[in-house]
């Protein structure tokens, strides 16, 4: 068989199989596994690196140059939707309503032992 048929059928193979994998992650696992991901990407950037400044020919070095171009864009972009990801399950504060008091500024922490604060309401806690 010729060779190039052989890498045909592996690149169509493992299409396949990435496609059916994939397909079969549930989104809870979707953020760790693209967090791993971004980490497999990273290495394959720092491999590009170094395979392309070891190169003597102009047009491997064009390649490699598009290759690093392509490797960085894919990993920043990992890492963007990753965060934006990961913020779905931020809490989200609600915005101070004008009913709301200002929060205090007093600098002096309280001590173990020092009385509650006087405008805690009465029978809001402690021993009664």
């Amino acid at each position: 068989m010729d060779q190039a048929v052989v890498w045909l059928t592996i690149f169509v193979l493992s299409v396949f199989v990435g496609i059916e994998v994939i397909s079969k992650v549930s989104s809870t696992l979707h953020t760790p596994l693209m967090s791993g991901a971004n980490a497999i990407h990273g290495i394959i950037l720092l491999g590009a690196v170094l395979v392309t400044g070891a190169t003597t020919s102009t047009v491997w070095l064009v390649v490699g140059l598009v290759a690093i171009v392509l490797a960085a864009v894919n990993m920043v972009g990992g890492f963007v939707v990753t965060d934006r990801m990961l913020q779905m399950f931020v809490r989200k504060r609600k915005p101070p309503t004008k009913e709301d008091p200002p929060p205090a500024t007093s600098s002096a922490a309280p001590t173990r032992g020092a009385p509650a604060p006087a405008d805690r309401p009465a029978g809001s806690g402690g021993a009664a």
